[in-house]
Parts: structure tokens; sequence; C-alpha cells
């Protein structure tokens, strides 16, 4: 019987998340990744070297937070098996609990949902804007859920799906270097002129990483919605991105509403294809669907984790 890190991890996180408390003490360990993202965009995406240097120095940073990561991580598990010996498994499921976010996202999302079903839109409109890019301080109820159902499907790949993934794949090591390079895509893998260049391999690394777990999520998605399926195959591909079309597509498919569609960044509108196109407009009591369905798909991961420990 294999060790059981994945479901250890899993169940660490759904019961405790990463606390306050301990976020306010030692941080968390993306901070690490920001804060060499940063410095290595300061240094190497300059306005004044030219875009072949950008994406080359862009494509050396990756490398470069790929190779350490995977090196730390392997390190760490190495020595807590060295250390504890047939006990090791454990410290290996606490190293990888980080990682996961299924407690953060459903603690994020479902305040959103409670501020609009008691009519304070003001505050459903504050609380989306911190798990959203997206402008928030016109959006009026429907396009408050639509944002809150878009993250929670959205991130139910990034945050829970793809590091299980990557973490069942390639143990420790795995997980954390697609920590690192999620958090890359999300500081410099942007399509705007400043990041181009230097954020392209950010972009297309992270796109690789989750080219898999996406359909993975959408299918999840799928089956704990009991419906979506039809609409994710069709609408899938209309969105941006490779990947986060097949989780938000199954997701509207299974609450027969629309999603993305128009959206504003930085006061510019951008016309978007809608998804679940034909469905309603998104309300806050789908929301709260949305929520039952991802709790439920999250019990499917379980299932998988557990299973995969069991098998092996």
């Amino acid at each position: 019987m294999a060790d059981p890190v994945a479901l250890v991890a899993l169940a660490l996180d759904a019961a405790i998340g990463w606390p306050d408390r301990l976020y306010a003490r030692v941080g968390h360990p993306v901070g690490a990744f920001a804060r060499f993202l940063n410095f290595a965009e300061r240094w190497g995406n300059r306005p004044e070297r030219s875009e072949g240097v950008r994406r080359g120095l862009g494509v050396v940073t990756m490398l470069t937070l790929i190779v350490l990561t995977g090196a730390v991580a392997w390190w760490l598990d190495r020595e807590s098996h060295l250390l504890l010996g047939h006990w090791g498994w454990i410290a290996s499921a606490v190293l990888a609990w980080p990682a996961l976010a299924q407690r953060s996202l459903y603690v994020h999302v479902r305040p959103v949902a409670d501020a609009l079903l008691r009519g304070d839109l003001p505050a459903a409109r504050a609380l989306v804007a911190r798990v959203v890019g997206r402008d928030t301080e016109r959006l009026d109820q429907a396009g408050v859920s639509r944002a809150a159902i878009e993250t929670l499907a959205e991130s139910f790949c990034d945050g829970i799906v793809a590091p299980l993934f990557w973490l069942l794949l390639l143990g420790l090591p795995g997980v954390w270097v697609y920590k690192a390079i999620n958090t890359a895509d999300s500081i410099i893998g942007h399509k705007e002129p400043r990041w181009r260049a230097f954020g392209w391999a950010a972009a297309r690394i992270d796109d690789g990483a989750n080219w898999v777990p996406a359909r993975i999520a959408g299918v999840f998605v799928c089956v704990a919605g009991a419906g979506g399926g039809a609409v994710m195959t069709r609408d899938a591909h209309a969105h941006a991105s490779p990947n986060a079309g097949w989780p938000e597509a199954a997701m509207a498919g299974a609450l027969g509403v629309a999603l993305a569609g128009p959206v504003a960044y930085d006061g510019v509108t951008q016309i978007k294809p809608w998804i679940g196109r034909g469905g309603r407009a998104a309300a806050p009591a789908d929301i709260v669907t949305a929520l039952q369905i991802y709790a439920r798909a999250c019990l499917l991961l379980w299932v998988i984790a557990g299973s995969v420990a069991w098998l092996a």
C-alpha cells in the first residue's frame, strides 16, 4: 500500500486551510516565488532591452525558478524520509499541504454569496475584488455573481486539481514546481505590452502544466453537477485561455447560466465571447449551488487520491 501523502494533504487543507495566524507569522511559500519573480522582472524586463533579449531572460528566469524549486522540494522530501524513515511520508504530506487551496477558495467565495443574499451589493463588490482581477466597482448583482462563479470554477483547476495531479504524478517536487509555474503566470504571464516578451515563457509553461488538469477539472465539475458536458465541449474553446474554459464551461452548463462575456480591466471594457451562451444571467443563489458542486467535486478528488494510495 502506498503512503497516503495526497489524501492527508487534502485533509489538512480542508480542515484548516492556511491559517491567518500562520500566514501573519511566516507568510506562505508562494511568497518566496513572488519575491524571486519580482526581482527577476525588475532586472530582466527593462524597457531599454530588445524584445528578443527580454523573452530570452524570461526563459532563463523560468528555468531557474523551476530548477531551484524542484531541487529544494526534492531535498526536503529526501531529508524527511532519511530522518523519519517509514514515517517520512507524513512530513511530505505536511510539506504538500500549503500547495492546495480547497478551504481558502471556499471561504473567499462564500461571503460574496452571503453579501448578495442579504442585499449588500457594495460589500459583495469589495469581497469579489479580492479574488478577481477585473474592475468590480460598477458590477451589478449578476456581474458579481458571474465573477464569483468564474473564479471558483477556474481556481478549482489551478488551486486544487492541478496541484493534486502533479503531486500524484511527481511527488513533492511536482506539486511545488507546479505552484512556482502558476505563480509566475499570475505575476508576469500577461499579454500587455510590458509583460508580453518577458512573461512569454511563464504563460506558455503554465498552459502546458494545466492542459491535462483543466480537462480533468471540467469532467469532475460535470460529474459533481450532474450535467454540463454538452456546454463544456461546445464552449470551452471560446475562452481566451486554452485551459480555463473547460471548468468554466462545465460550471456554466451545470448551472444553466452564461459566464464570461464583456468584462472591464483598468477602466477598459473587453468584449469576450459568452460561455454557456443561451443560459440565463447568474444570480446569488447560483453561487451557492456552484459551491455545492465544488464541494462534491473536491470529494471526488479525495476518492481518487485514496484510490491511488490503495491501488499502488
